[in-house]
């Protein structure tokens, strides 16, 4: 009795004849009777026909419940068949409920079940529906891979005539899209071709759709007379207004504007009314926002600017209410078209939307790809630890010998690595010492000339005019008072020569010291320069002066060197920075380095220290100094070393 009962509910719920409100009723007595049975596969199905029902009657809300306790009882049961058909339902729902990201996740979910269970020709329905939904969303070339993937499966399978036209027609469309005219209608009559197969049944009016497509295509590339012709071939098919009424409607839409851009008059406006009410009392709002563009340029055409006007604002508010952009954008070029007054304000809001269209697009083909590798991810991470718990037991002790085989073994090549690092740190050190010696050996020998010239100096010719003046002052004694006056004041300016020379001299001396305090900020030069005359990126340096160079360490000067070197070295390597700014300062019983650039940055958390990072903290150490690294993903780096130094108690000693 209560399979006779829900084979009656189940009847009654998909008679299109009767009220919605009874439909409902007997769809819900169905699903109470189903719920009360064994689940089983064969009470899964009947779940399905129930879901089926609230699709064709738009109940969406029943459909996704129906559908998400398939999904529960089928992985309860362990069920793949069902897991796969449940996860294309919802595919579907998202779908139609325009939540694009969600459709695509729950295809992806079904392709990979059907994958797992090789289930083929579902495997490649899956791959249409994806392809459907990449299409809509803009995604245009993964959506040709999607359907190729179909294709490849199709072609080695029996009986698929109907999902190989479905692949061929979605292919024509989508080279349409992209201007590609000449593959569009070589795919469009391959599709043509598979329904030569009596099989498929002819209520479908697929042979109808696709005369339509050809005759679209046509009308894009302007060959109206060819457009015609097969738009009138698509109206010709037996029932097609009974059959599909919505097909009906957009083909003698199709039919009315080729005839327009022919100049014809036969059959207009009539036939655009016609179309328009027909799409009007269908709902389909899409539909009637092209319609009303349609009389706006026929209106436009025989020079009713009034009409044209009103019909591309209506068509303007109605795809503003619809909320599809592509309508929205057709409506704003329409108008901008024939009100030139305010071409202006729609023609930048045409480009404003259309650009927001792109990113849109852009976004969520993003987001699909996302959606597809983290989704795999997860399965990949899943399936590697169920395969891990299983064989865990059994090589547990393999594992932890090898394990400790490989830990012995790493570490003793790190420690081999360590010391073979600091060899060569070591190495380098007494090179960098060597040649600062050298230098200063350089600089001490040319003091040492430079002495002996000063002493030349003052000796034969300072110390000799002096000697001169002096005499030559005591001979004032034996002459007359005028006379000494007058010589007196060429003996003062003598001595005020002799004064300008000694000046001269201890100022070249002066000179001399800063070169020597400033030898160590002359090999940095060299290394900046080098840095400029090498690499794109802008280098700014500053030195405080009040860093008293002569009093730091050697040793601390070299691996302050070192540090700058790795540091510029990382910022040419890897940062792709334009700005680099390097800077010494000092502070308080310190002296601070900072490299800073304005390059790609890097998450800090995931990327682990370098070799080039771990020698500059082992540099710092050496110095008793510490390392402080800044750095964000596109946000550039930031390096501070600070090294301890006491130059007070060294100046004092100094002075005295």
């Amino acid at each position: 009795m209560a399979k006779d009962s829900l084979s009656t509910y189940l009847s009654l719920a998909n008679d299109i004849n009767l009220p919605f409100k009874y439909r409902q009723q007997y769809n819900k007595k169905a699903f109470a009777i189903i719920t009360e049975q064994k689940d089983d596969s064969v009470n899964k199905v009947n779940l399905f026909k129930v879901a089926n029902r609230y699709f064709n009657m738009n109940d969406w809300k029943s459909y996704l419940e129906t559908t998400e306790l398939i999904l529960e009882r089928a992985k309860k049961s362990k069920d793949s068949v069902h897991i796969a058909k449940a996860y294309v339902y919802l595919g579907d729902y998202y779908g139609i409920q325009s939540i694009s990201d969600s459709a695509f996740l729950n295809y992806f979910k079904a392709e990979k079940v059907y994958l797992k269970i090789n289930d083929k020709y579902n495997l490649a329905k899956t791959f249409l529906d994806k392809a459907n939904l990449q299409y809509n969303e803009g995604d245009y070339f993964e959506s040709e891979i999607s359907i190729f993937k179909a294709l490849r499966i199709l072609k080695r399978e029996k009986n698929v005539n109907d999902q190989l036209y479905d692949c061929y027609n979605l292919l024509g469309i989508l080279y349409n899209e992209q201007e590609d005219f000449d593959k569009a209608l070589e795919f469009h009559q391959n599709a043509l071709k598979t329904l030569e197969d009596k099989s498929i049944p002819l209520e479908f009016q697929l042979k109808a759709t696709s005369l339509n497509n050809i005759g679209f295509v046509n009308l894009r590339m302007r060959n109206y007379s060819k457009a015609k012709l097969y738009f009138q071939r698509s109206l010709e098919e037996k029932n097609l207004y009974e059959e599909n009424t919505t097909l009906y409607a957009i083909v003698l839409d199709n039919l009315a504007y080729s005839k327009l851009k022919l100049n014809e008059s036969d059959g207009l406006p009539e036939q655009f009314y016609r179309a328009l009410k027909i799409r009007d009392s269908l709902g389909l709002k899409s539909g009637v926002v092209l319609n009303k563009i349609h009389l706006s340029e026929y209106y436009a055409f025989k020079r009713d600017t009034f009409k044209a006007i009103q019909y591309s604002k209506q068509a303007l508010v109605l795809s503003r209410n619809s909320n599809k952009i592509r309508n929205i954008l057709d409506a704003l070029k329409q108008i901008a078209s024939v009100d030139p007054k305010n071409a202006s304000s729609y023609s930048k809001e045409y480009i404003q939307l259309n650009d927001k269209m792109l990113k849109a697009e852009r976004k969520m083909g993003e987001k699909f790809s996302r959606i597809e590798y983290e989704t795999s991810e997860i399965k990949d991470q899943n399936s590697t630890l169920q395969e891990k718990n299983k064989t865990l037991i059994y090589v547990f002790s393999i594992c932890t010998l090898i394990g400790l085989f490989f830990y012995v073994y790493k570490t003793q090549q790190a420690r081999t690595r360590e010391l073979l690092f600091k060899q060569q740190q070591q190495i380098a050190n007494e090179d960098i010492y060597n040649l600062m010696i050298s230098q200063q050996n350089e600089i001490e020998s040319t003091r040492i000339k430079e002495k002996k010239r000063v002493a030349q100096e003052l000796h034969d010719g300072v110390l000799g005019r002096m000697f001169g003046v002096r005499i030559s002052l005591d001979s004032l004694d034996k002459i007359d008072e005028e006379e000494a006056a007058v010589k007196r004041k060429k003996y003062l300016a003598e001595l005020k020569n002799i004064e300008e020379d000694i000046r001269e001299i201890s100022h070249d001396l002066n000179r001399e010291k800063s070169e020597l305090i400033n030898n160590f900020i002359l090999i940095l030069n060299k290394l900046f320069e080098n840095q400029r005359n090498t690499y794109p990126s802008e280098l700014e340096t500053s030195f405080d002066p009040h860093i008293k160079w002569e009093l730091v360490n050697n040793m601390v000067k070299i691996n302050l060197y070192r540090i700058v070197q790795e540091a510029l070295q990382n910022c040419n390597k890897y940062s792709q920075a334009k700005n680099i700014k390097v800077e010494f300062k000092s502070e308080i019983d310190h002296l601070v380095v900072s490299i800073m650039d304005d390059g790609v940055g890097f998450d800090m958390k995931r990327t682990k220290n370098g070799i080039g990072l771990h020698n500059i903290e082992y540099r710092a150490a050496e110095c008793n100094g510490t390392v402080i690294i800044k750095s964000f993903k596109g946000e550039g780096t930031l390096l501070v070393v600070k090294v301890p130094i006491d130059q007070k108690i060294n100046l004092q000693k100094n002075d005295t």
